[in-house]
Order: C-alpha cells, then sequence, then structure tokens
C-alpha cells in the first residue's frame, strides 16, 4: 500500500496515514545462519532413519560427529522442523490446551478396503539455503497420496488446502493424525465433522499409530529429496509433485503384492485416473504455486 519514489506524500506522512512504524521499512529480515541450517538438514536425515530420537540423544549424536549444539538448541529445531521423539513422555506432538483431543479409534481396526482410513502427517523437507514443510494425506489401504501440499511456513493454511483438495476427491470413515495443534485445531476438526468423517488421533507415545505416512516420508526423501539440492521452493514443488507422481502411479509396492497405489486404491470404485489427479492438484494449488515459488 506504500507508495516508493516520487509521490506525492512523504514515506513519513504515508506511514503515519496506515499507523506504521517508519523504522519497519528499513528492516531486512536475517536468514538462518548456514550452520543452523546444516545442523537441521542433519537433524532431519537422523531423525528420518530414526524417528525414536528425542533431544537428548540427537544432542549426543550430533556431538559425537563433531557438531557443537547444546540441548536446549537442538530442542528448538527440532520443535520449530515440527519432529519429536516417538517414545512415551513428554516428547510428543502437544495440541494447544484450548484445542480438543479425539480418540485413538483404530486399536484393532482391520483396514480392508481403500477410503476407510486416511491418515494426515507433516515432515521437514530441505533446501540449500533452507527448508519447507510438506503435508500428505494418504489412504492408509492403498498407500495412495489422496493430497500434499508445501509451504516455507508451519501456518495452518496449507494444512487446510490440503485437506480441502482431499475432500474435493472422496471421503474417508476415519481420518487419522497426531496430536499436534495443527490437527486438534477448530479450523482443521470442524471440515471433517461437516463432512462427516469420524476423527482419530494418534496415542501419546504410540510410535506405530503413523507408521504408513512414516513409510511415505522414508521413501520420499531417501529416492527424491536427499538425491537432490533444491535451490528454490519453485523446484522442490516440482520435485515433489513429481515424485508423488511416480509414487502413485508407477512405483510398485512390495506391500500391495508389486501393484502400484493407484491401482489399489481404483478398489474404491472410482479409479484414480493420472490426468484426473494431476489436473486436481494443479486446481488445488492454482496460482499460489507460482507465486510462492518466485
Amino acid at each position: 500500500m506504500l507508495e516508493r519514489g516520487p509521490a506525492e506524500l512523504a514515506l513519513a506522512a504515508q506511514t503515519e496515514l496506515l499507523g506504521l512504524c517508519r523504522s519497519s521499512l528499513y528492516y531486512e529480515p536475517v536468514g538462518p545462519s548456514a550452520k543452523e541450517i546444516a545442523i537441521k538438514h542433519r537433524i532431519d536425515e537422523l531423525y528420518t532413519r530414526h524417528p525414536i530420537y528425542g533431544s537428548r540423544r540427537m544432542t549426543a549424536v550430533l556431538g559425537r560427529e563433531g557438531w557443537s549444539v547444546s540441548r536446549p538448541t537442538v530442542q528448538g529445531y527440532m520443535r520449530e522442523m515440527g519432529i519429536a521423539g516417538v517414545a512415551p513422555g513428554p516428547n510428543t506432538s502437544q495440541p494447544s490446551p484450548e484445542h480438543k483431543v479425539y480418540p485413538y479409534l483404530l486399536r484393532n481396526l482391520e483396514i480392508c478396503r481403500p477410503n476407510q482410513v486416511w491418515g494426515i502427517d507433516i515432515t521437514y523437507i530441505r533446501l540449500r539455503a533452507g527448508w519447507m514443510f510438506l503435508v500428505a494425506i494418504l489412504d492408509w489401504f492403498s498407500r495412495f497420496v489422496v493430497s500434499w501440499e508445501l509451504d516455507q511456513t508451519l501456518e495452518l493454511t496449507f494444512v487446510l488446502q490440503a485437506v480441502d483438495c482431499a475432500l474435493a476427491l472422496a471421503r474417508p470413515e476415519i481420518w487419522n493424525s497426531d496430536q499436534g495443534s495443527h490437527f486438534t485445531s477448530p479450523k482443521y476438526t470442524q471440515r471433517l465433522l461437516e463432512a462427516q468423517i469420524q476423527i482419530s488421533m494418534d496415542g501419546r507415545g504410540r510410535a506405530l499409530d503413523n507408521v504408513f505416512t512414516e513409510r511415505l516420508w522414508r521413501s520420499v526423501k531417501y529416492e527424491e529429496v536427499y538425491l537432490n539440492d533444491y535451490t528454490s521452493p519453485r523446484e522442490a514443488r516440482q520435485g515433489i509433485g513429481n515424485y508423488l507422481t511416480f509414487y502413485n502411479y508407477e512405483r510398485p509396492h512390495q506391500s500391495l503384492a508389486y501393484l502400484t497405489p493407484a491401482e489399489v486404491y481404483s478398489q474404491a470404485g472410482t479409479p484414480p485416473v493420472q490426468g484426473m489427479s494431476l489436473s486436481l492438484l494443479s486446481h488445488c494449488q492454482g496460482e499460489k504455486t507460482e507465486s510462492r515459488g518466485r
């Protein structure tokens, strides 16, 4: 809203009219240091391989590798990355105190058909000079990635966009997540309740509750992210988008008798045609993909 350069009003007058602090015009945010980026990337690698690592063990392993970093710093980094060791105790995802936590509905449940149970989770994606966050919604029976989104922050918006995109394709009977603040937010849960979906949340310290999505993250990172050195958000979106299309439609899964997730998901009665899915993703991501990639 500010007019820089030749203008009828000086910048001081413009900021006063808009209720802005003039000094904020000259503020240039300082990006993360090269050391912080390197440590976070290493934490991501260690956590992907060993999700049981909490901050204590992570600090010890980093120290053995020659990184001079304190446990409070590691704790802060892991919190910013949205990860915590999957072990009983205080290191599990924490909901906001005012948010409702829903019970775990999958104990002893036999998952035997597509669109019976979907799971949602968020993971850290490294860039050469920073990082992004990937959220994905997975059909647990077929391992089909129903929807996904990438963003440079952990704000709730990109999670809601992935949810809306998934609900435009189908409706599961049960939707499972951890107890993180994104997934206990009323803006998130209300969408599911309005679609008449049962909400399930992992029990605290249950390492196997979201095992299918954890396996997806391992595949995404070892088969795509760690093999490429993304230089920009746009490059990351393109690379991960291409990989997830490959994952859904071309990559055979041993646990699925070497069928692809799309082939198994088609048992739901509406085969996810590859072109249709790409069109849906394009519709869901739309102009924002271009604008955020600049």
